[in-house]
């Protein structure tokens, strides 16, 4: 017995003089822990929403300011017309719009009901469902203050996913994670490999220079991951139905644009590294949880602390998904897409000059 004691006392040594099985055993759950309680909320509060009022009356002047005062909503603009709705919608100015039809007080009074229709962005069909039932629930709360009957049409108009599939918000988000995945982590994997191996030494002194060592060892994952992100978009389009409103070729740019991205990652992370491990398990905690999390796949990032809502805009993977979200569901165009396109590539130029730079004096 004692000796057995003696040796799960080596095991516990042997377990606290590893940083890395500590990082796995305390420092990942506290890190998963943090981030899924304060990205995990079903609460919306400020969402930028458009009134069209048609009637500009009494009640709804009182409605209005019920909704706003509910600190579920922030008025952005007034409208006057319809083209106005797509136009906001799709530069992202606009979660909700609420249309109160034309004598709305006076068929009240005279009919006792009167239409609210209500306009939600569905490319996220959840913040859509919420923002719509938050609606509901204060326009109900009018009704019975004012002993009022204001009819609500029984089916909001959903912009770009009618039927509120949430396949159109998966298909987009799991070509960021598995295009994360290729890229950056296997392509760090791939390179710490060769210096755990010992095998760099045998590239090194072969005729190839440093850059060309790097270009073959990410090309073929480059290919890879752009067939992966090809036959996800043709899968979501004719398995699942999710449309390609927008210009293919504009697509398959943002999206070759964001796969140089995680390739410059995955050299990074392949520099501050020295084994298979530690670059998988910085991939994991440092690529693929802020993908998943901080993107906007899964959660709104309005729904985030303002810390979280910051670190979120150094996430590649979240203004990828805002430019294919745009170019897929909303069929927009270059100058839509033009701010996420360019913080895109100023990640991309930066992480290739730094990861590059830091390769090659590892190598030499």
């Amino acid at each position: 017995m004692k000796s057995f004691i003696e040796f799960i006392k080596k095991e516990f040594r042997h377990i606290f003089r590893d940083p890395r099985t500590l990082l796995i055993l305390f420092a990942m759950p506290l890190v998963q822990l943090l981030l899924f309680g304060f990205v995990i909320k079903t609460e919306i509060k400020d969402a930028d929403i458009a009134i069209w009022d048609k009637s500009h009356d009494v009640t709804t002047q009182k409605l209005t300011t019920k909704i706003l005062s509910s600190g579920y909503f922030k008025l952005t603009k007034q409208i006057e017309s319809e083209s106005e709705i797509d136009e906001l919608f799709k530069n992202g100015a606009l979660k909700l719009v609420l249309v109160y039809e034309q004598n709305f007080e006076k068929k009240m009074v005279n009919e006792g009901t009167a239409n609210i229709q209500m306009i939600a962005d569905a490319s996220d069909p959840n913040m859509a469902a919420i923002l719509v039932n938050y609606a509901k629930s204060i326009i109900k709360d009018f009704n019975q203050t004012n002993n009022t009957q204001i009819g609500i049409q029984p089916k909001p108009r959903m912009f770009y996913n009618e039927e509120m599939k949430s396949v159109y918000m998966f298909v987009p988000g799991l070509m960021a994670i598995i295009l994360m995945l290729i890229s950056a982590m296997m392509t760090s994997i791939s390179l710490t490999r060769e210096a755990e191996m010992g095998s760099m030494e045998i590239l090194l002194v072969s005729p190839l220079k440093p850059l060309q060592i790097i270009m073959g060892k990410v090309i073929p994952y480059a290919i890879l991951a752009f067939i992966d992100a090809a036959l996800i978009i043709q899968l979501g389009q004719f398995v699942f139905g999710v449309p390609v409103m927008g210009n293919h070729i504009l697509l398959l740019l943002e999206t070759s644009i964001f796969i140089v991205t995680a390739l410059s990652m995955g050299i990074f992370i392949s520099t501050i590294t020295s084994s298979q491990l530690a670059a998988m398990m910085i991939s994991a905690v440092g690529l693929m949880l802020p993908t998943i999390l901080l993107s906007g796949f899964i959660f709104p990032v309005d729904n985030m602390p303002i810390a979280l809502q910051i670190i979120s805009n150094i996430v590649p993977g979240k203004w990828f998904l805002l430019a294919i979200k745009n170019i897929m569901l909303k069929g927009s165009g270059f100058m839509v897409i033009w701010k996420e396109t360019a913080i895109l590539l100023f990640m991309t130029l930066f992480l290739l000059f730094v990861s590059v730079k830091r390769f090659k004096n590892r190598l030499e």
